[in-house]
């Protein structure tokens, strides 16, 4: 059982550090393995305005201090084949699982990339694919360490996604050499919803994990911000971080139950 867990963007040290503290916390005490996930890039922005991070540099000499001081794994999306090389040569300490972001799950030299780094490789599952078109992509992970699948909804009409749960059940019966996730939070989202930003609905979320809970995921991947309405990007779909305990403990719940 995982958990992908921390803010959209990395937006500093000292905040990613009280998130990652607390879900390590929440993580240990119900049984699940925790890693930590930021970005240091939102490279795909609604606008041209829409903030994007405080850069590679700065985000990976952060990471390292996370992964000494609380010993969690770190997960990181990259966008460009150049990225994952400067990660590799610089910086192969500070990120555990390479992640492909949704919109660029089919650029093949993304992919194999990201299997030379010899790093897990998490794919997200694109919004125009079906369950079965992902077979297409695993194609390019061999030689992988690991992949894993995420699921993260199917764009369903304007600015709306929709989650299939028979479509994930078909991934964790067909692709048992990878783990499947569920991204509950961008699930929930409305992809250029309010004009120039995402939109989105995180008293949903809840409900997005723990169904998938109850047909067999156990891996979640949930981003979570003290305060996410003033979050950079992606608030409206974050889960407070004083709410994850309660929802983290109703996982655990329904997992031991399955």
């Amino acid at each position: 059982m995982r958990i992908i867990s921390g803010p959209c963007q990395h937006e500093s040290l000292e905040h990613s550090m009280e998130i990652a503290t607390e879900m390590k916390r929440i993580c240990d005490t119900y049984g699940f393995e925790y890693i930590f996930k930021a970005s240091f890039d939102k490279a795909n922005r609604s606008s041209a305005g829409g903030k994007r991070g405080v850069g590679f540099e700065q985000t990976m000499e952060d990471f390292r201090v996370i992964k000494k001081e609380l010993g969690v794994p770190t997960l990181t999306d990259f966008h460009t084949t150049e990225q994952i090389t400067d990660m590799m040569f610089d910086y192969n300490d500070a990120v555990d699982v390479v992640q492909i972001p949704a919109f660029l799950c089919r650029q093949t030299d993304l992919v194999k990339q990201a299997v030379l780094s010899d790093k897990i490789v998490n794919i997200k599952k694109g919004q125009f694919l079906a369950p079965w078109d992902m077979a297409g992509i695993l194609t390019k992970t061999e030689g992988a360490k690991e992949v894993w699948i995420t699921e993260r909804g199917t764009t369903f009409g304007y600015n709306t996604l929709v989650v299939d749960y028979t479509g994930l059940q078909y991934m964790l019966d067909t692709y048992d050499n990878c783990d499947v996730v569920m991204d509950a939070t961008h699930a929930v989202q409305k992809p250029g919803g309010n004009g120039t930003s995402s939109g989105g609905n995180r008293d949903y979320v809840p409900t997005i994990a723990k169904a998938a809970a109850a047909i067999g995921v156990r891996n979640f991947f949930m981003e979570t911000h003290p305060e996410p309405d003033t979050a950079p990007s992606d608030g409206p779909n974050m889960v407070r971080l004083d709410q994850m305990e309660e929802l983290v403990e109703q996982l655990e719940q329904i997992v031991n139950l399955s």
